[in-house]
């Protein structure tokens, strides 16, 4: 690890209730139950012709590579945030979105109103349903550290995973 990093992850660490817990990073993960599903849709869930979703692992309609309109969340470690929803085909199967390691401090995810807004490092969709032409919705978007980020996320159905990349407040090449 280098130096720097040494600090910071020093730095987030905060004693809390008798039990360490990173503030830095995102608490580590969270299963979003099926009655946080905030509206259903036909699946694949395409969005708009200007704002269109993408599919991952053809279980998951994802947000679009761009999303602009960041907003300010003034103290909290957490400064900027994007509200984006996200729809999971309702098939029965899990789905798991991890923000990998490194980016942990800079980025992190919440899907699912349950969670009352905290931001985790990976979030575990609960497999809802069993009509595969049926998308279930959930409230929820990305935190950030900093203004604008070309953030990765890793999706993970049974044995297949996929890295997406999201432009945050910035396009990615």
């Amino acid at each position: 690890m280098a130096r720097d990093e040494g600090a910071v992850a020093h730095a987030a660490r905060v004693e809390a209730g008798g039990k360490r817990r990173a503030i830095a990073g995102a608490e580590p993960a969270r299963t979003v139950p099926c009655n946080e599903v905030i509206d259903r849709t036909s699946f694949p869930y395409l969005g708009s012709r200007n704002f269109r979703y993408r599919l991952v692992l053809d279980v998951v309609s994802a947000p679009p590579a761009y999303l602009g309109q960041i907003e300010s969340t003034p103290g909290s470690y957490w400064r900027y945030w994007r509200k984006q929803g996200l729809v999971v085909r309702a098939s029965g199967l899990p789905v798991t979105i991890t923000v990998p390691r490194n980016w942990r401090t800079r980025a992190a995810i919440a899907w699912g109103y349950g969670g009352k807004g905290e931001p985790f490092s990976s979030v575990r969709i609960a497999g809802c349903g069993s009509n595969p032409e049926v998308g279930n919705a959930y409230s929820g978007g990305f935190y950030l550290r900093f203004r604008a980020a070309c953030v990765p996320l890793v999706f993970r159905v049974g044995s297949r995973t996929r890295t997406v990349r999201f432009g945050l407040g910035r396009v990615c090449g």
